[in-house]
């Protein structure tokens, strides 16, 4: 009993530091594109199942500790795309067809080499870009609500300094503890769990704004990074049937607002170290308690998000920001740490931060398109004896460092 109680544990730890660090962001993202209260909440209440399944189907069949997650990065990429035309229901098609190319990639291997083909520097930047405007968000809040995001941000300061991996979770308490004391109070609102479906439709608009980078994001964010981290702790899972598992959950909860999910990355660390069981064969018990620890947290996802609604949307992005400041640190950090490849990398970034909408079509996919024109333009530059980055030529990408340490967010 004693032997089954760590791993259970460490799973539980898990699921409750990727959900509390991180879930702001997830509300954020789907607010930002049309999502009202009930589908938002619906939202996080499906991601949260879908994690929690997917995470124990796999564990159990592979004996693995696969953790699985939402899109933290992808959530952040919605906030910077804004409302598109045709409201949230475009968009929850617009997260089918991402979760069709995450299953498509699964199931030709092709496409992943696509994506390989991507240098780090660009994907890099496009992911700071992407994460900049919240990353600002603590400093906005100090300005606009100095006395409820001022004890977040110092306890998060101090927490990133002695206890890292609790720094997010606990501003997220203190945070809570701000509104409920200057707040209205939850009386008059309904924190039971919801589910809401949205009839998907579809545009070129969002699939070029929206499906595509989301995509793109997940997979250099999330899953590369994610197997970096197994392969450090000595798992080799086969990433086949993770695309493919992820890729039909991700499709399948969008009509009920779900936007992504993929292979979790710093949170697969909690999961497959040590500290959740000596015996690296014992640590999928790990893994599967994390799947079912983020089913049970899904119940309060109404919670969730009515606390959000009852709190400034600058306090929330605020701990949002917090919660992401490790990832585009990363980020930057793969961005600019080839000198050839820098110029390119600066253009994706300034692009991608900017806001800049061409066509309808979002930054995002336009700082892709300029980083990958500059690449073209001084690729003569390049010696020959030195073959350019790609994001999984050295098994890693924003958000990756270290085997069995990677940086970035939770989830």
């Amino acid at each position: 009993m004693t032997r089954l109680l760590q791993p259970v544990l460490a799973g539980v730890v898990t699921a409750v530091v990727g959900f509390a660090s991180s879930f702001a962001v997830v509300l954020a993202g789907l607010r930002a594109v049309g999502a009202d209260q009930r589908q938002a909440a619906s939202g996080l209440l499906v991601l949260c199942v879908a994690n929690g399944v997917v995470a124990v189907w796999l564990g159990v069949r592979q004996r693995l500790p696969i953790t699985i997650a939402w899109s933290t990065p992808g959530a952040a990429l919605l906030v910077s795309t804004g409302a598109v035309e045709g409201g949230f229901p475009v968009a929850v098609g617009a997260f089918a067809v991402s979760g069709l190319l995450l299953t498509a990639a699964g199931l030709f291997p092709v496409l992943g080499r696509w994506i390989a083909s991507i240098p780090t520097p660009i994907a890099g930047a496009m992911l700071a870009g992407v994460l900049l405007d919240l990353c600002v968000a603590p400093v906005r809040a100090l300005a606009e609500v100095p006395l409820m995001a001022g004890p977040a941000v110092l306890v998060w300061a101090l927490l990133s300094r002695f206890a890292r991996g609790w720094a997010t979770p606990v501003a997220l308490l203190v945070a809570v503890a701000a509104i409920a004391l200057t707040g209205p109070g939850l009386g008059a609102v309904d924190v039971r769990p919801v589910v809401e479906v949205t009839i998907p439709s579809w545009n070129v608009q969002a699939l070029v704004s929206i499906a595509l980078p989301l995509f793109l994001v997940t997979m250099a964010s999330q899953n590369v990074p994610g197997m970096a981290v197994l392969a450090g702790y000595g798992y080799r899972p086969p990433l086949r049937g993770i695309l493919v598992s992820t890729g039909l959950a991700s499709t399948l909860g969008a009509p009920l607002g779900g936007h992504a999910v993929n292979l979790a990355a710093i949170s697969a660390a909690l999961a497959a170290g040590p500290d959740a069981d000596p015996d690296p064969a014992r640590r999928w018990i790990a893994s599967v308690s994390a799947g079912a620890s983020m089913i049970v947290l899904g119940i309060g996802s109404g919670l969730a998000t009515a606390l959000a609604l009852l709190s400034p949307s600058s306090l929330i992005e605020a701990v949002a920001g917090l919660a992401l400041l490790g990832a585009f640190a990363s980020a930057v950090a793969s961005a600019v740490a080839d000198p050839e490849g820098r110029e390119a990398a600066v253009v994706t970034f300034v692009v991608t931060a900017s806001g800049l909408t061409i066509l309808g079509v979002g930054a995002a996919f336009w700082g892709l398109v300029a980083g990958g024109l500059m690449t073209l333009l001084h690729r003569r530059r390049r010696s020959p004896q030195t073959p350019p980055n790609t994001a999984m030529a050295n098994g890693g990408s924003p958000g990756t460092s270290q085997p069995g340490r990677p940086a970035g967010r939770p989830g």
